[in-house]
């Protein structure tokens, strides 16, 4: 295989999980939807850094100001795609024949919208009560838009345990030990809604899959093997640790807003492959490619992708 190009405008140092699950699914790597004149008939990517589950009218409906005022929502994909449909299908039996053969990876959605909500200083049975139930129904609803649109292969994955992420662990150092996990060093607050939203979203898909028998809805686990990685990081080749980040400006975890990665003060380590965290939000290439091979080989895909892969299908 060919030597993967130098990132551009990607919050990594190499591939993503969708790279990964791309190049085994042998179709070229995905273009951004927003290229115009783009050829999309092999796969489109509509992912924006910060994109939310809920619309920005419901945080600033909720005195939730943190938000950037950016139109990259979950909604605004969903508008993204269907003018990318417009280039790969001209009627609609044509279309649902198209995206019946294809792979629809739909997320991750909500950890950038819990962490809107931590900055506005809301509770954590306000986050668990009020914002997971919404994410979860809006996700479930643009679900059923892109079944609606011919869609029969969907991988939803969860939320990432935020409470080991060192933007977190940054921004919400506790003085108190027992706030913190002692088998991985990470914030359990911060986990639990992130565990929270996992079990709700699993219910949703199981009803929704129920409804939508002609379908194959696939969760995919983001938590589980990232609590591996910081329960045992060693195990796994990650010599620095699942909590500090490789790029960053400094202090215990890595991670400095006044200079994080690719900002003034900041700097890269030089063994990217023994970080977890590239950035502090977001990993590096090694661990997006143990996820990405345990979605399609199993077991934290349900089922494994590899299982519902046919010869038929667009890649």
């Amino acid at each position: 295989m060919p030597k993967f190009p130098p990132p551009y405008a990607r919050c990594s140092n190499g591939r993503l999980v969708i790279d990964f699950l791309a190049e085994a699914l042998g179709v070229p790597l995905l273009p951004p939807s927003a290229n115009k004149g783009t050829n999309f008939s092999q796969g489109a990517n509509f992912a924006v850094m910060g994109a939310t589950a809920l619309e920005l009218k419901y945080f600033r409906d909720n005195n939730v100001w943190s938000i950037p005022p950016f139109n990259t929502s979950m909604k605004c994909q969903l508008e993204w795609f269907q003018e990318v449909k417009e280039t790969v299908c001209s009627s609609p039996q044509e279309c649902k024949e198209f995206f019946g053969k294809a792979l629809f990876v739909f997320g991750e959605f909500g950890g950038n919208d819990y962490s809107f909500a931590w900055k506005a200083e809301w509770s954590l049975d306000k986050v668990k009560t009020e914002m997971v139930p919404k994410v979860v129904e809006s996700m479930i609803g643009g679900i059923e838009a892109v079944l609606d649109e011919g869609a029969r292969h969907v991988v939803v994955p969860g939320n990432l345990p935020a409470g080991c992420i060192p933007i977190t662990l940054t921004m919400y150092a506790s003085e108190d030990r027992s706030d913190y996990d002692p088998r991985t060093g990470c914030l359990k607050k911060f986990n639990s809604v992130a565990l929270y939203h996992n079990a709700m979203l699993r219910i949703a898909l199981d009803q929704l899959q129920r409804r939508r028998p002609d379908a194959r809805i696939i969760y995919a686990d983001y938590y589980t093997p990232y609590i591996q990685f910081a329960r045992t990081p060693h195990l796994y080749g990650y010599k620095r640790g699942a909590l500090r980040a490789c790029c960053g400006g400094g202090g215990p975890y890595n991670y400095n807003m006044s200079s994080s990665c690719g900002l003034p003060g900041a700097t890269v380590c030089d063994d990217p492959d023994a970080h977890v965290s590239w950035d502090g939000i977001h990993l590096t290439e090694a661990p997006y490619r143990f996820i990405a091979n345990t979605w399609l080989k199993g077991p934290y895909a349900y089922p494994p992708l590899a299982s519902v892969v046919r010869d038929d299908m667009v890649y």
